[in-house]
């Protein structure tokens, strides 16, 4: 097959994506749980800071879920409060603003030992969401 006949076949699967499986640009993804604009403002769109902010927070939450655990079986709630407040800032370098302001509310009724029943379904969450954000700031990274 020439040349021609190669671009022509490629030219042809990208249009049969495109237009009759609706496959769009996947760095324009909706994504649910991160704001990818605000990850590329803080990193200044270097890709390499990009990949060290991601594999950061990815290691990060895991252990900040974990020792939330730990402290509330220990009953520590202080220090519940306090990991809450570090993994507010990771949270928003994400773009991560409605799991941000649960933190905020976790960590001032933590701090103040209220609402205590709710404790374990904050962490949850925590777990959640940021679980369900490595995902996509995986899939983000395979597509820059």
């Amino acid at each position: 097959m020439c040349f021609y006949g190669v671009k022509k076949l490629l030219f042809l699967l990208i249009f049969f994506a495109y237009f009759f499986l609706n496959i769009t640009n996947l760095n324009d993804m909706d994504y649910k749980f991160i704001n990818c604009e605000y990850l590329d403002t803080v990193s200044g769109g270097d890709v390499e800071t990009i990949r060290e902010l991601i594999a950061i927070f990815s290691d990060q939450v895991v252990e900040i879920g974990n020792e939330m655990r730990s402290l509330l079986s220990k009953g520590d709630f202080y220090s519940i409060g306090m990991l809450a407040h570090k993994a507010k800032s990771s949270v928003a370098i994400m773009g991560m603003n409605d799991l941000v302001k649960m933190l905020k509310t976790f960590e001032l009724e933590v701090k103040e030992g209220k609402e205590k029943e709710k404790y374990d379904s904050y962490i949850t969450r925590f777990e959640q969401e940021t679980k369900a954000a490595v995902k996509e700031l995986e899939n983000y990274l395979i597509n820059l």
